[in-house]
């Protein structure tokens, strides 16, 4: 059985496409998460809403419950670190983390930076030691990545007002989203990444429709081939 994290960042609260000024992002996660429902109908989804629900900001009463050793850790600084852990255990979890974020002001919505400051943690999913050698995922010395344990995989579905974001086009370099997200989830051991997005929001007509269209049939071709890989990897684990 596979386990998707299916995790919204839009504070919109509708799925375009299906409410008044509904969220593109949200449209996007819906329809991979019933595709892959399709394919596999006892699939365990755990759902996130930051997008209603944002994770807390890193305070300095966080910064100083996270870095006090855990023998050392009063009750009161375990409630303040309650809800991180709770994000951290359902990525730790997850098989396929199903990400929906808006591309805002060239960068992420706040409530998803918040989320990837929790689920960065120190001895639970990445640790620092001077005998580590290098990162398997990216060229840095003394971490180790705690959830490369197995195979994981990040789909990033995001929306963009404007065009020509994509790797290789002319606004690539102003795109501090998706670079962003993989760095830190592969940061974590998180080496399958694939992100999906809509255009042309602003502009809207047919360029916003032609663009929807394209952004779901690319959905459709990801879920076919990471359900297929996973089908194959459950088939040649030993009994």
């Amino acid at each position: 059985m596979t386990r998707l994290l299916h995790l919204d960042a839009s504070p919109r609260p509708g799925r375009a496409g299906s409410h008044d000024h509904g969220s593109h992002t949200r449209r996007l996660t819906h329809h991979f998460v019933s595709r892959w429902r399709t394919l596999e109908p006892d699939a365990e989804v755990v759902y996130r809403d930051i997008g209603a629900n944002p994770p807390p900001l890193t305070s300095v009463e966080w910064i100083e419950a996270e870095f006090t050793p855990t023998e050392q850790k009063t009750e009161a600084m375990k409630a303040v670190l309650a809800e991180s852990d709770a994000l951290v255990d359902e990525v730790i979890q997850a098989d396929i983390l199903v990400l929906g974020a808006p591309l805002y002001n060239f960068g992420p919505p706040a409530a998803f930076k918040a989320w990837i400051d929790n689920i960065v943690r120190i001895g639970r999913t990445v640790d620092f030691d001077m005998q580590y050698g290098a990162h398997p995922f990216m060229p840095l010395e003394s971490y180790m990545p705690l959830l490369a344990d197995r195979k994981r995989h990040a789909v990033l579905l995001s929306s963009r007002g404007g065009y020509d974001f994509d790797p290789g086009r002319s606004m690539a370099a102003f795109n501090h989203l998706e670079p962003g997200a993989r760095t830190a989830l592969q940061f974590i051991g998180i080496g399958g990444f694939h992100s999906i997005a809509i255009e042309h929001q602003e502009e809207g007509g047919e360029a916003l429709a032609a663009s929807t269209q394209s952004a779901l049939e690319r959905i459709d071709r990801l879920v076919e081939q990471l359900h297929r890989e996973f089908a194959t990897s459950r088939l040649t684990q030993p009994a």
